[in-house]
């Protein structure tokens, strides 16, 4: 046992929070701010003969301008099920069908409907920082267990340190992006 099993074990955890971080701006991509994005309909599952399936994967989404989107599907017999979809996301949308495709205008947020938001991010920014303590601890439980084969105290001590030292560094990205995104959706 040597310096380089501690090394390996934090590099590990480092890429475990890295990939919580990443999920987590994905996820707020997801919560409007009073403009139109097309990521919205990301998580929104059409039935797609059979199997559910995200609308971008059976229409073209794009955004006009700031306060319109337009779902364009790859066949026509997919809008009612794709108008069903957004209407059934619960997304605070009234879709209109025009048989080719649907118009969708995005109302401006309510105060009520800004805090739901922001309480909304909260909780996954929350989901994210437990994450990034469960790589924490997965690695300093790694870290005792070479101890007990062999690897010195103060490496595992050093090892315990550094850690710690990107938990923080992470948790604070974390604060970070929720900041953003609770100022751009409180931001009228």
């Amino acid at each position: 046992m040597d310096i380089s099993n501690q090394k390996e074990v934090i590099a590990n955890a480092k890429e475990k929070m890295n990939k919580a971080l990443v999920f987590l701006e994905e996820e707020l991509k997801g919560y409007r701010a009073g403009k139109a994005n097309p990521a919205i309909f990301n998580g929104v599952m059409v039935d797609y003969y059979g199997s559910p399936t995200p609308v971008p994967q059976v229409a073209s989404v794009t955004s006009p301008d700031a306060k319109t989107m337009l779902i364009q599907p790859w066949e026509k017999k997919m809008i009612p099920a794709i108008e069903k979809a957004i209407i059934n996301a619960n997304l605070g949308f009234t879709p209109q069908n025009n048989g080719e495709h649907i118009r969708i205008n995005v109302p401006p947020l309510t105060e009520e409907r800004r805090k739901d938001l922001v309480k909304k991010v909260k909780a996954e920014g929350e989901t994210a920082k437990i994450s990034v303590r469960n790589a924490r601890r997965e690695c300093v439980d790694t870290l005792k267990k070479y101890q007990k084969e062999g690897l010195p105290e103060d490496v595992v001590k050093d090892g315990e340190v550094l850690i710690q030292k990107e938990t923080d560094s992470f948790n604070k990205l974390i604060d970070e992006a929720l900041a953003a995104k609770e100022r751009e959706i409180l931001t009228v």
